[in-house]
């Protein structure tokens, strides 16, 4: 039987019900190719710089986008002149003014050259999606910790795959994709996801969002939409500082 016969066949199988779309083999390249719709076209950053379609956060030149997330004020946190801002002891945590929900986000932060304090008070910061969920910030460097709450976590839920840390007072990158989890009729249908690459390392691949991240207790799951980014002061004069801050709405 010829293949143009094998394909009239199929087709007739088809058209009556016999067999599914699937059963149907292409017997041409053509079949499956397509050519709609084009994916937009996005011009690369070079050197963590933001593309084309970002919505940059933080550049450096000022506190605009970042509010106080305990009371919508301006945010308190330091600019320096380098182009990065640094946690300003008890000022309380920073938020987004734009609310956001499944995210590409580029985020780049270094701990102080000088060692301070241990453990979980060794410059320890966090970046909460959705202003609920932390991927740890802390500085790890022969400073041994619990290890769902070391740098890279997904804090008291997910220990990384890897401890990917530059040395101590340089500058550290995260490269986070969140999907929010969806809600419907006051109930979570589909968890949350994350994937963090920390200095170019992966270290959370695509792990579950049981649900909020908090110090005591088990993970919660409000109902909820859109959110802020929001960075921690963690209060113990932590002095993380943080740069150069872009996302790509998913």
């Amino acid at each position: 039987m010829s293949k143009l016969t094998n394909g009239l066949l199929a087709l007739s199988l088809l058209a009556a019900g016999f067999i599914s779309a699937q059963e149907v083999e292409p017997t041409t390249p053509e079949e499956t190719e397509f050519y709609e719709p084009k994916p937009p076209k996005v011009t690369p950053g070079t050197n963590g710089s933001a593309p084309s379609d970002a919505i940059v956060l933080f550049d450096g030149s000022s506190l605009d986008n970042w509010i106080s997330a305990a009371d919508s004020t301006a945010a308190k946190w330091i600019l320096n002149k380098d182009g990065s801002m640094t946690v300003n002891n008890r000022t309380g945590d920073i938020q987004t003014k734009q609310n956001f929900g499944s995210i590409q986000l580029h985020i780049e932060w270094k701990s102080p050259a000088e060692v301070q304090l241990e453990g979980q008070h060794r410059a320890n910061s966090g970046i909460f999606l959705n202003g609920l969920y932390e991927v740890q910030v802390l500085d790890n460097n022969d400073n041994p910790t619990y290890v769902n709450g070391q740098v890279g976590s997904i804090y008291k839920q997910h220990v990384p795959l890897a401890m990917a840390s530059v040395p101590t007072g340089e500058w550290n990158t995260y490269d986070i994709i969140y999907h929010a989890p969806i809600f419907e009729k006051g109930q979570k249908v589909k968890s949350g996801s994350l994937t963090v690459i920390h200095n170019g390392v992966l270290v959370q691949d695509h792990v579950e969002i049981k649900g909020t991240t908090p110090y005591i207790g088990w993970p919660k799951n409000p109902v909820h939409g859109k959110g802020p980014l929001k960075l921690q002061d963690h209060g113990d004069n932590s002095r993380v500082s943080y740069r150069n801050i872009w996302v790509r709405e998913l």
